[in-house]
């Protein structure tokens, strides 16, 4: 006959929506945590107070909570977070009045209620903020690029190809504005303000900004040049429909259209602007030879010669190495938010 069931020693805390239970097992294998009729049900294996074996318990919530719990486990302890339906302050955790033996209050994490007022309005007022200058960055940068797209398309059509020889000496400020501002996008994926991983946003805008500062910036005779035409205006296609969604998405808006042309737009706009970022590092290369200019000659403290042709061609092969890590991110996302929704089985 079976004995009765071992319970770990847990211990709870609140916020005004969360609850958090920290579960007193290490090693934990095998865990089956739900929530059915607003009771917790644990099962486990795992080493406690009394050694290494299956442990259990149930927790019948004081007021309703969402079924679904998030658990994270660590070697010594396995954390439970459970959301509360409704945003208040509980008296208490369980529906039963006794608190029952194998419960304890988490004093780690324990506030009173007027403490977790204040943490709250903390979070709301940071939550605010971020939305705020997410919004007004992403709006900052549509309406630069977008002055970049018009202005171009404009020369175009009134210039036609003659508007491919000046687009530097036209467009090269505003540009400069944008891909400086960009920087940013690195910061807030380091700083986790956004979600985006840090290595795409990395590859995407020093990868830019190489082209824009080091190649047509110190080079007059690349000013010029018709490349710099296809560079500039596939770039601002991409950002017509990049910014906006990241700006909408910020405040919880999705427009399907628009979520559509950002996860479209890139398969064709992709490869033809690394191809004419390609092209503008071929053709700058002769004019590095012949200049010599970022190229490290003898006799210098390291005692060693570089030649930038030669590192603007390790760069092209970089250039390539970067585009496949976009793409193979930009692919993922797609899938992501255009691919078909995996029904739920019953």
């Amino acid at each position: 006959m079976a004995g009765p069931s071992l319970r770990p020693h847990v211990h709870w805390a609140q916020r005004h929506r969360e609850l958090f239970l920290r579960v007193d097992l290490s090693d934990v294998r095998n865990p089956d945590i739900t929530i059915t009729d607003n009771v917790l049900h644990f099962r486990a294996q795992g080493h406690g107070a009394k050694g290494d074996n299956i442990y259990e318990f149930e927790i019948e919530f004081l007021e309703p909570v969402e079924p679904k719990p998030v658990c994270r486990m660590t070697q010594r302890q396995l954390n439970i977070t459970v959301q509360k339906k409704e945003s208040n302050w509980w008296e208490r955790l369980t529906k039963q009045e006794k608190r029952p033996l194998f419960l304890a209050p988490d004093f780690d994490r324990w506030l009173d209620e007027s403490d977790a007022e204040m943490e709250l309005k903390e979070k709301v007022t940071f939550k605010h903020l971020k939305k705020g200058y997410l919004v007004m960055y992403n709006l900052v940068q549509f309406l630069g690029f977008s002055w970049i797209f018009v202005n171009m398309t404009v020369r175009l059509f009134i210039l036609g190809k003659d508007s491919f020889y000046d687009t530097f000496h036209t467009i090269s400020d505003m540009m400069y504005f944008c891909q400086t501002l960009a920087l940013m996008e690195i910061m807030n994926s380091l700083i986790g303000l956004v979600r985006s991983p840090l290595i795409p946003s990395v590859v995407q805008v020093f990868g830019r900004n190489f082209v824009l500062f080091v190649i047509l910036g110190s080079l007059e005779e690349m000013q010029s040049k018709p490349v710099v035409f296809f560079i500039f205006y596939f770039w601002s296609i991409i950002e017509l429909f990049r910014y906006p969604y990241y700006m909408l998405s910020s405040i919880g808006i999705e427009w399907k259209p628009l979520t559509w042309l950002r996860y479209t737009v890139w398969i064709p706009l992709y490869p033809l602007g690394g191809l004419a970022e390609a092209v503008c590092i071929v053709q700058s290369i002769p004019i590095f030879s012949e200049t010599g200019k970022f190229s490290l000659g003898l006799p210098n403290p390291l005692n060693v010669t570089i030649q930038f042709p030669f590192v603007l061609q390790i760069y092209l092969i970089a250039l390539f190495l970067g585009l496949f890590v976009n793409f193979r991110h930009l692919y993922k996302q797609r899938k992501q938010h255009l691919g078909p929704k995996k029904r739920k089985m019953k």
